[in-house]
């Protein structure tokens, strides 16, 4: 038996599109997930779709420290996944203090809510691969390097870690805690379900469904594209490593894919053009008047690999087939079908990963 099945486990930001793919695939996996989220985010939304295996819904603002001490409180979960942020660099530009105060403030609210209860929990703060201070280098940022950010969204992130980082020193590593914390740095997660302003995909997706050309503002942008469930699956890994080795307390990891998995914006999007009949997209990038954004980021998951015996399972041409098939599904037979294709997928991703040995679930 998994080690989720009938636990506790909350998630915040439940709501978006990391989050209702975890809430789907734990729900799965046989957990009572509560959910923590202060709205629904877009419209559609993949939530939506998979909300009825929900145990409990709360509309909550991380940035009000009682009352989310007062929710953790009452649920005592045996797990927390926390993914609720201000996830968008281009809208840290227009409202930093707000980006700044849901993940930093926002993140020191829970981890204080978990150091007032006190209960035996696991939990695993997820911020991002851009919590890194961004030179733009050729290799992969390791877990040692400096953090730090030149936009609000990417200071806000390293902000956080600082916040983790001193709570786990001053708190969770002393003999009396009940908790154990680790965290998770991932990004350029894409998949089936995000419906979030200035994406690539669904920037595509919307464009390609009303048959109009996607704009494409940086096509030669590099990112080490994921599919969403990869991340995932190292967050869900880590939380079982966590609570069997208690040496990985206090521990960061990032999650990603190798690097020759590395793609340009252009090369995805030719690639998911391929999974949509009459896509296509025009190159916007002399227009592009948008505040700065990294030309390349690449990440180092030797640890994930070495310490969690973790590794991504999808190459980028199922990747990309997974995510047209998913958005062909919703535009062409609708959201009933989407969401089966859902839990198909996760079920898929399951398989593949025992086949290919890419991470354990016990």
């Amino acid at each position: 038996m998994n080690i989720f099945q009938n636990k506790h486990v909350l998630i915040t930001g439940h709501t978006g599109f990391k989050g209702s793919w975890l809430s789907a695939w734990l729900s799965q996996l046989g957990a009572k997930v509560i959910g923590l989220s202060d709205r629904i985010p877009t419209e559609p939304a993949h939530y939506e779709l998979i909300k009825s295996n929900i145990v409990n819904d709360f509309r909550i603002d991380i940035k009000d420290a009682e009352v989310v001490y007062n929710t953790i409180h009452e649920a005592m979960p045996d797990f927390v996944f926390h993914l609720a942020a201000q996830p968008l660099v281009l809208e840290s530009y227009k409202d930093p203090l707000n980006t700044f105060n849901t993940n930093a403030i926002g993140t020191a609210n829970i981890l204080d809510s978990l150091r007032r209860t006190n209960n035996r929990c696991i939990a695993i703060m997820i911020t991002s691969d851009k919590c890194y201070d961004n030179v733009e280098q050729t290799y992969g940022y390791c877990e040692t390097d400096r953090l730090g950010g030149k936009d609000p969204y990417s200071g806000s992130k390293g902000a956080a870690e600082m916040v983790i980082r001193s709570y786990v020193e001053s708190f969770f590593k002393k003999s009396e805690s009940n908790v154990r914390i680790a965290v998770g740095r991932a990004g350029n997660v894409i998949g089936g379900g995000d419906w979030a302003s200035y994406r690539i995909v669904p920037d595509c997706v919307r464009a390609w469904s009303k048959r109009e050309k996607a704009e494409i503002r940086n096509p030669h942008s590099t990112r080490p594209w994921q599919h969403v469930l990869e991340p995932l699956s190292g967050y869900v890994s880590l939380a079982v490593s966590l609570s069997q080795n208690i040496d990985l307390n206090g521990e960061a990891f990032n999650f990603g894919p190798p690097s020759h998995q590395n793609h340009t914006v252009e090369e995805l999007v030719n690639e998911l053009t391929n999974h949509w009949s009459a896509a296509d997209w025009v190159d916007k990038s002399e227009n592009n008047d948008s505040p700065h954004e990294a030309g390349l980021l690449n990440l180092n998951c030797d640890k994930a690999l070495h310490t969690l015996g973790w590794k991504t399972t999808l190459n980028f041409k199922e990747t990309a087939r997974w995510i047209g098939e998913w958005y062909r599904t919703f535009y062409e037979k609708g959201p009933k079908d989407a969401a089966t294709l859902t839990w198909s997928q996760i079920d898929e991703y399951m398989k593949f990963a025992q086949e290919r040995n890419s991470f354990k679930l016990d």
